[in-house]
């Protein structure tokens, strides 16, 4: 029934943005037009949107999204990311997986997921 998936998530600062989805966490810009980018994750696909001018203002953050990223080591994708000076916080050992919260420049949760 459904071909793919996507997420699209609201941003301020959309430079900003674009360069922690791509140079930080090392993703691929597919697309990009200044209120728009779209950006491809393996097995998924993020818009990120700049709501401005006649289109409206930038909604509230309900905090109920997330965007996880599956990596088969978790210390190192800690490390890797760590360097290019993302803090983690909320990290929880599971029987099925363990995960490692962190954020985007716009206060989106986003984790990684090692599954075991």
């Amino acid at each position: 029934m459904f071909k793919s998936g996507n997420v699209t998530v609201m941003v301020a600062d959309m430079k900003k943005a674009v360069k922690f989805y791509t140079e930080t966490l090392g993703l691929e810009l597919q697309h990009g037009d200044g209120h728009f980018a779209q950006i491809a994750a393996p097995g998924l696909t993020i818009g990120l949107l700049h709501l401005a001018g006649e289109q409206g203002s930038l909604p509230e953050k309900s905090g109920s999204m997330s965007i996880g990223f599956e990596v088969a080591d978790m210390e190192s994708a800690i490390e890797t990311l760590k360097t290019s000076g993302v803090p983690f916080h909320d990290s929880v050992e599971g029987k099925a997986a363990n995960v490692v919260h962190f954020n985007d420049p716009e206060g989106n949760t986003l984790y990684l997921v090692c599954n075991r």
